[in-house]
């Protein structure tokens, strides 16, 4: 029996006239509801023609998480007065309860894009709900694409909607050709906020890690709302590890505490969504909790402020969840799952101050992400560069490229970037590309079960207290009754049929080598040799360190499956791997296999070699007799350019040549020569020649004579290298008859000369025409004036100058008027005797 009273309870019942209205004009739309109206659940069964009396549709809800498919199913069901499985059914990843008789279909979005793929058309569908389409999952932005493809190529009658739980829906409205917006308001309750930030510092979160300092504050802050407010308590934590440790740290309290995330058992998540059933509960959740699901009692929400986000390092070929601030959007999120029955309170772990700073909204999936499961799906669809598809975001093209990279390596698609037949196989997996790679050419070597077995393991990492030994963990897993072995044995039986049993492998289980061996396929960048101490240098040239106590210290190779590099670490930390041979590495990692001889600079000098090795890892190196002379010249060259030319042999007259030429090139330009770093590296055949192509090694060229081998890249064609001396000439005569040395190392040539020796000139030497920058000094060297302008000089600034130095230095001549002195080096003495 329909539960009609809980029915029209839902505030989005109101909103439901105008959302059918825009799609019978339009045929999309966009739906924004606040969490807790119905959307989810209310406006399918319409849609569908179970309530209202509508035509009947089938109808496909898209859900970005498997607990939030179950438990919108369920919901559903619930309104109809069903079982789950009849009208109302859900499909995931492993399991379904859907049949014939099913009308509307809950699905994740991963399950709708394999259905997609396989049928483009989405046969007998009639409409697809784009469910917490705000949270820009990249499977949800893939999904929309390829419905908004299907409607404009094959399905116009397909009706698209996209519900949000924000009203930031410009961007969807906009992709789905100005779509109508449709808004229903929800029954708003007003939720107090107390910011309730750490009393004393704890470190920011990087990469997996959050302060346990932190943890502690959360937990404590928790005990604080339990105290101060009634009814139940939702916490949000970024992932499951921190839900334990607040658990264990809220240990006495006067409730029940629940934990809920992803891949919590069934049974847990069905008790958090039923509700009490007397005393006050505590909910601790991931983001999970955050649009998806209601929780029905909760009063209080206590935010930590913290989200998981995938961040992918392409150089390094790591990728990982990281921990991060979590938005505005986000928190407002939260926040609203206190006001959802009644009045509520949020407590906020942070400042007040630090919210303006925070971001507006969570980055889109597609900008940080790993692509090479999307670019393979885009490659299936025909659309290898995903050009043509519409998108809210664009994929970035430094993460296209690494994706395009991996699928032809692993063979999922061909050099220009089209899928294969393996590859199309692989997208049909329900696995990352790497992974499907694994169980396919695992299988061929170790047997279709026992790959799947450690690809199943692959695919969801295992507790941390499984170790960090990924064939123990297996072991661990098979005799394991925990909730994580329950999935682990769920996904082998749905991996084990489409891997086959294709050979290999012993019917007496699965050896630690072939469960490196399946590791390595999956990871290839990541296999590593040891380097001593823990310490490994993996194939893409990363580093990598197990842990102390580690069993896998000792091992000559491994098959790395998890790691992450911590903020400012110069090495990746090993968090789960395999131990392999060389052998196994070898052929693992073959495509990154390379042998041949290696003339190079490197360390200082020149290294040639006969080198084999896979991708950064040396396998064998031997010294090269003889190598090629014009490779050892590039290298040579090469190593001018990275350590300067001061590997030749420059003299202090090389060095003023130098010096006078740039002036030259700088003042005069052509045909004066740039000798420049750079540029004169880029000539180097123009003026280190024949003395470069003898030299082999470091030594030689530091015989080189750098002077001599300037005066190759004067203009003596023109002729003009003759007026080198007159342009810039080395040494200046001054009225007393010195020649003087002009210093042309700076922004302007310097003439630095006793100020007697200027006495009668009035004009300020000039070479090529630029009037010298004159360092007057006194009789004992020191300077004592700097001046361009002689002339002026002598007028206004001398008479100072001479008071000072007629007391310093007494025995000189210090005559009233310079101009008309004679210029001299002498004391007055000597003067005299002259």
């Amino acid at each position: 029996m329909i539960r009609a009273h809980a029915l029209e309870q839902l505030p989005v019942r109101t909103a439901v006239p105008a959302l059918e209205r825009a799609l019978d004009d339009h045929g999309t739309a966009v739906l924004c509801a606040p969490p807790g109206t119905g959307k989810t659940t209310l406006v399918p069964l319409v849609l569908a023609g179970l309530t209202g009396g509508g035509p009947a549709r089938r109808v496909v809800v898209a859900e970005p998480r498997r607990i939030a498919a179950r438990a919108a199913a369920r919901r559903m069901a619930w309104l109809l007065g069903e079982r789950v499985g009849g009208r109302v059914g859900f499909t995931v990843r492993g399991e379904r309860a859907a049949g014939r008789d099913t009308v509307v279909e809950v699905v994740t979005t991963g399950v709708l894009l394999q259905r997609l793929q396989r049928d483009q058309e989405l046969t007998g569908v009639d409409v697809v709900i784009i469910d917490e389409c705000h949270e820009r999952h990249l499977d949800a932005d893939t999904v929309a694409a390829f419905l908004l493809d299907v409607r404009e190529t094959l399905r116009p009658d397909l009706r698209l909607v996209a519900a949000s739980a924000t009203t930031d829906a410009a961007g969807w409205a906009r992709l789905l050709g100005d779509a109508p917006v449709v808004e229903a308001r929800g029954v708003s309750h007003p939720v107090e906020v107390v910011w309730a930030p750490p009393a004393g510092p704890v470190r920011p979160p990087h990469g997996m890690r959050v302060d346990p300092a932190f943890q502690a504050h959360v937990a404590a802050t928790v005990r604080r709302a339990l105290a101060e407010q009634d009814g139940d308590v939702l916490c949000f934590l970024p992932g499951a590890g921190e839900l334990g440790r607040v658990a264990g740290q809220l240990a006495g309290v006067d409730a029940e505490v629940l934990q809920v995330h992803g891949r919590a058992p069934a049974a847990v998540q069905d008790a958090v969504l039923a509700g009490s059933s007397g005393g006050r509960r505590v909910v601790l959740a991931t983001s999970v909790a955050e649009s998806s699901l209601t929780v029905p009692g909760v009063r209080v929400v206590v935010d930590s402020g913290l989200a998981r986000e995938p961040r992918t390092d392409h150089a390094r070929g790591l990728s990982a969840l990281t921990t991060v601030r979590a938005s505005r959007a986000t928190g407002r999120q939260r926040a609203g799952r206190a006001g959802r029955e009644a009045p509520g309170v949020v407590y906020r772990c942070w400042e007040q101050a630090e919210n303006g700073r925070l971001a507006r909204f969570p980055s889109p999936e597609i900008a940080v992400a790993d692509l090479t499961a999307f670019a393979l799906q885009a490659a299936c669809w025909g659309d290898p560069e995903a050009s043509r598809l519409a998108l809210l975001d664009p994929p970035p093209a430094g993460a296209m490229g690494a994706a395009r990279e991996v699928l032809t390596a692993v063979g999922a698609v061909d050099a220009r970037g089209r899928v294969t037949d393996r590859g199309v196989r692989m997208s049909r997996l329900g696995l990352h590309p790497r992974l499907a790679r694994a169980l396919l050419d695992g299988a061929a070597e170790v047997g279709g079960r026992r790959a799947a077995e450690v690809v199943a393991l692959l695919s969801e990492e295992p507790p941390r207290e499984y170790g960090d030994d990924l064939a123990a963990a297996l072991r661990t897993a098979r005799r394991g009754g925990d909730g994580y072995a329950a999935r682990w044995r769920q996904e082998v039986r749905r991996l084990a049929a489409p891997a086959g049993e294709t050979g290999g492998g012993s019917p007496a289980g699965l050896t630690d080598a072939a469960v490196g061996l399946v590791a390595a396929l999956a990871f290839p960048e990541r296999v590593a040799r040891a380097r001593g101490e823990g310490a490994f240098l993996m194939v893409s040239g990363t580093g990598a360190e197990t842990r102390e106590g580690s069993g896998l210290r000792g091992a000559p190779w491994l098959a790395v499956a998890v790691a992450d590099r911590p903020a400012h670490a110069a090495s990746a930390r090993v968090r789960l791997a395999a131990v392999i041979d060389e052998s196994t590495a070898r052929a693992a990692a073959g495509h990154l296999r390379y042998a041949g001889e290696e003339v190079r600079w490197a360390d200082g000098d020149v290294v040639a070699r006969r080198v084999e090795r896979l991708g950064a890892v040396e396998l064998s190196v031997r010294p090269l007799a003889e190598p090629d002379p014009a490779v050892v010249r590039e290298a040579l060259v090469e190593g001018l350019r990275r350590e300067g030319l001061g590997l030749l042999r420059w003299s202090r007259e090389a060095g003023q040549l130098r010096e006078r030429l740039a002036f030259l090139h700088r003042t005069v330009g052509a045909p004066w020569p740039d000798v420049a770093d750079e540029a004169l590296a880029a000539r180097a055949g123009d003026w280190l020649e024949p003395e470069l192509s003898r030299a082999r090694r470091r030594s030689d060229l530091g015989r080189i004579d750098a002077g001599q081998a300037l005066r190759r890249l004067l203009p003596w064609a023109t002729g003009e290298a003759a007026r080198l001396d007159e342009l810039a000439p080395e040494r200046i005569e001054v009225p007393s008859g010195s020649r003087v040395r002009v210093e042309y190392g700076g922004e302007r040539p310097v003439l630095a000369v006793k100020l007697q020796e200027l006495f009668g000139l009035d004009r300020t030497p000039r070479v090529a025409g630029v009037p010298v920058l004159v360092h007057l000094l006194s009789p004992a060297g020191r300077p004592a004036a700097v001046t361009a302008d002689l002339e002026s000089f002598w007028r206004d600034g001398y008479r100072a100058v001479r008071a000072e130095l007629r007391g310093r230095y007494p025995k000189h001549p210090w005559p009233e008027d310079p101009a008309t002195a004679t210029a001299t080096r002498l004391t007055n003495a000597r003067l005299r005797q002259e």
